[in-house]
């Protein structure tokens, strides 16, 4: 095979699938983007604004932390970000407050942490140093931060992947693109199509078969397409369902070592931001609501207007919402709100216009939201990042070993570093 690569098809369409095509083209590689979809972005998916009166987000949402790859491109197109700001309310029982109830314990969480000399999962850590009563509060908000922020089961979770992300806090903050991500989306496709990458939607691939002259990919509908290389960029559940070369099958049984949670999100619109006027507290800034309702996570659109909330729920919690169709999901939304704000879930139902349910799990191309690392998630990495001179190579955002695996920013850097990877040859 010729060393040089020169037509290169990438598997997905996504984040990580349309980096990786920039920066090929860019290079002047010939590119061939196959999406089982019949759109771009992914786990990206930013809604019309008809329903919702700007283009809101049924996938990935925030940046988080420095995103040096996001905040790169985003400056590159003439995009910006706009940190989010906003109180974060928790509610127990009904009660408001400011504060955490296991605020006055982190620091403690902290110590145990920094003289951890061996990895463990977070079930074992709480089990083992935060067991007494006396650490009830800590240890609900340990676990809804596992659960809840990192969609990740506490049995296989790794302590030390997660240190950081606790400890380290959220450098460079959390923002949003203005205009959401579909405008990044956007200019990333549009750089792809201007330097002649293919895009072919629809494409649900099968099979990879690799030879002395390169690779042959296999679709559903019966179309083959032939190339030097192939990048793989589907989210892990799915590498299980292609048909690769023999020599990747250690590879495809290393990726059930890292971890991926599920999300489900609700996008709910009101008549009316009701939430700012309720009488018993000044709720005219609220950014997040954290509870312990059946949803137990909202947030606003703050600082802007738009009478929209969304509802997080994550991690292993999801399991006991699989049977529930998309109405009923909504209507625990409401029962949620109504539970949380103490208003009558009938008047929630007579506001709401407009609603809109993602279930990552539902989702044949995705069959979850991101991943997480577990104990033997770095080797499993490792693997899945090897060449062994075969034609496949890995990449998305289960592969990036930064702090924020999991997220669109992890996947860009994947998607770069392996395009430079065939570049470097």
């Amino acid at each position: 095979m010729d060393e040089r690569s020169d037509h290169v098809i990438i598997v997905g369409a996504g984040a990580a699938g349309l980096m990786a095509a920039r920066e090929l083209s860019r290079a002047g590689r010939t590119v061939t983007l196959l999406e089982a979809r019949d759109r771009c972005g992914g786990r990206i998916h930013p809604l019309s604004e008809r329903a919702f009166g700007y283009r809101a987000e049924a996938g990935a949402e925030f940046i988080h932390g420095d995103a040096p790859v996001t905040r790169g491109l985003l400056a590159e197109a003439g995009l910006a970000a706009q940190s989010i700001a906003g109180e974060r309310w928790h509610v127990d029982n009904g009660v408001f407050s400011r504060r955490d109830p296991a605020d006055r314990q982190m620091e403690q969480l902290y110590r145990v942490l920094a003289e951890l000399d061996a990895d463990l999962t977070v079930t074992a850590l709480l089990d083992r140093h935060f067991a007494g009563a006396e650490f009830a509060a800590l240890r609900d908000s340990v676990l809804g931060m596992v659960k809840g922020y990192d969609a990740a089961d506490p049995d296989r979770a790794s302590v030390f992947a997660l240190r950081e992300e606790w400890m380290g806090g959220e450098r460079g903050g959390q923002a949003r693109i203005v205009g959401g991500y579909g405008v990044l989306l956007d200019h990333l496709v549009a750089e792809c199509r201007a330097r002649g990458v293919t895009f072919a939607f629809e494409a649900v691939v099968t099979a990879i078969e690799s030879g002395d002259c390169g690779a042959l990919v296999r679709c559903a509908d019966g179309r083959t397409h032939r190339a030097d290389m192939v990048i793989l960029t589907v989210p892990l559940p799915l590498l299980s369902s292609i048909a690769l070369p023999p020599a990747m099958r250690a590879q495809v049984a290393a990726s059930a070592d890292i971890g991926f949670g599920n999300v489900i999100k609700l996008l709910l619109r009101f008549e009316r931001r009701w939430w700012t006027a309720m009488e018993a507290r000044d709720l005219s800034d609220v950014l997040f609501v954290l509870s312990d309702a059946i949803v137990p996570v909202w947030w606003t659109q703050h600082p802007d207007d738009h009478a929209v909330l969304t509802g997080w729920l994550a991690g292993p919690a999801t399991d006991g919402f699989a049977a529930l169709d998309d109405q009923a999901l909504v209507e625990a939304g409401l029962v949620a709100l109504a539970d949380i704000f103490a208003k009558p879930v009938t008047v929630l139902r007579q506001e709401l216009t407009a609603a809109h349910v993602t279930d990552w799990a539902r989702d044949p191309f995705a069959r979850g939201a991101y991943s997480y690392a577990t104990l033997a998630t770095r080797g499993a990495q490792d693997l899945l990042a090897r060449r062994d001179g075969g034609p496949v190579l890995i990449s998305g955002e289960a592969l990036y070993r930064g702090r924020d695996m999991g997220t669109v920013e992890a996947a860009l850097a994947s998607g770069q570093q392996t395009a430079q990877l065939i570049l470097a040859r």
